[in-house]
């Protein structure tokens, strides 16, 4: 998938659990696990906004296009 998501990468840079994201953004950590690994089809604007607001973070930190071979 060209889309990359980076949201592991961001978490790591603010040290912060996958549990206390998913709750600060409203989502389960289940539904967290499948957008960090990439599986998502869609995300919502709130709930991207939700993330980039508790990540203190801009869209581009978490996602990224990389063109397929």
């Amino acid at each position: 998938m060209p889309i990359m998501v980076n949201i592991d990468v961001m978490l790591a840079k603010r040290k912060m659990p996958v549990g206390a994201l998913a709750e600060r953004v409203g989502i389960t950590p289940a539904n967290l696990a499948v957008l960090k690994n990439g599986r998502a089809k869609a995300i919502r604007f709130t709930t991207l906004e939700a993330l980039c607001e508790a990540l203190d973070c801009q869209p581009g930190d978490l996602l990224r296009w990389e063109p397929e071979p």
